[in-house]
């Protein structure tokens, strides 16, 4: 999959979603990646196009932005925007600013 963001960008995401988010990363899989049985999420990918998950025993799940991105400093707000999405799917309540 191509991507907009170099390697380094692409480990840094993973690293800070995965060491300070992870559960917001599961909120997204059960929100808006349509597993919500799903009870352990990684990111393991990041594009332009969507933040990828893995899941329980490995299966991948991919969650579009709804947007394509171009640069770095979008993923953040497009990660709350899709964390406050699945919240709202879920029916839970959102932290604030992330």
């Amino acid at each position: 999959m191509s991507t907009p963001f170099t390697a380094e960008a692409v480990e840094a995401i993973k690293r800070h979603m995965n060491d300070d988010h992870s559960d917001d990363a599961l909120i997204i899989v059960r929100g808006l990646g349509g597993r919500p049985d799903a009870t352990a999420a990684t990111t393991s990918g990041v594009d332009g196009e969507a933040i990828e998950f893995t899941i329980d025993g490995g299966e991948r799940v991919r969650v579009s932005w709804g947007e394509t991105l171009t640069e770095r400093p979008q993923v953040r707000m497009a990660v709350v925007r899709l964390y406050r999405e699945a919240c709202d799917q879920l029916g839970i309540p959102a932290r604030g600013a992330h």
